[in-house]
């Protein structure tokens, strides 16, 4: 009872407007289809349903893009001399945070919903979560954010999620808001949630 309990609050935390940093569940890391039939029924979704992603269902997205994988730090993708100089953005109804995978956390960066940046095309509005991957390596940022939204791909087809990786945003407009410093660049973005029927 305990453990519903706890996972409720989580849930509502991160869908309540005024919530700040959100703590996520430990991420599951074990479990899915196997990797040959998920890789065989990867696609690209572009119909989404309002349906809201629960909490242990955005930690596992999370970690699968950028999480810590080993007692030693690596994560679950890998970088450039190990440089890990990337970071991932979650874009939600109800603001949008990044991603400290040291402490399975989200720090909220702020209130506003900036679905609206990324939204050129229509169905990104209807979508619970979009992440956004910003490096300021201009040599290896592209090949990062490759392997992240594969992850992220992958784990979505596994969990009967559909994904889009999407070049048409407001990249000024997302930079400003996510007040990143000048060096810093947004690559690309990913939109994620539950197929609309």
């Amino acid at each position: 009872m305990k453990k519903f309990l706890l996972a409720a609050t989580a849930f509502l935390c991160i869908f309540d407007a005024r919530a700040e940093d959100i703590a996520l569940p430990q991420p599951k890391t074990t479990g899915g289809m196997p990797l040959m039939e998920v890789i065989a029924a990867r696609r690209t979704a572009r119909n989404y349903s309002a349906k809201e992603l629960s909490p242990q269902t955005v930690s596992d997205l999370l970690w699968s893009a950028w999480g810590i994988s080993s007692e030693d730090g690596k994560r679950t993708i890998p970088t450039a001399r190990n440089r890990q100089d990337i970071d991932v953005y979650a874009v939600m109804p109800n603001g949008t945070y990044l991603y400290d995978a040291k402490n399975n956390l989200l720090k909220q960066i702020t209130n506003e919903d900036l679905r609206p940046a990324l939204a050129k095309q229509d169905f990104v509005m209807k979508a619970p979560l979009s992440l956004i991957y910003v490096s300021a390596n201009k040599e290896y940022g592209g090949m990062h954010a490759g392997s992240m939204y594969q992850n992220v791909g992958l784990v979505c087809t596994s969990m009967g999620l559909g994904n889009v990786v999407r070049g048409m945003i407001d990249r000024d407009q997302l930079k400003e808001k996510l007040n990143l410093p000048d060096d810093q660049e947004i690559i690309i973005s990913q939109t994620i949630g539950y197929e609309a029927e």
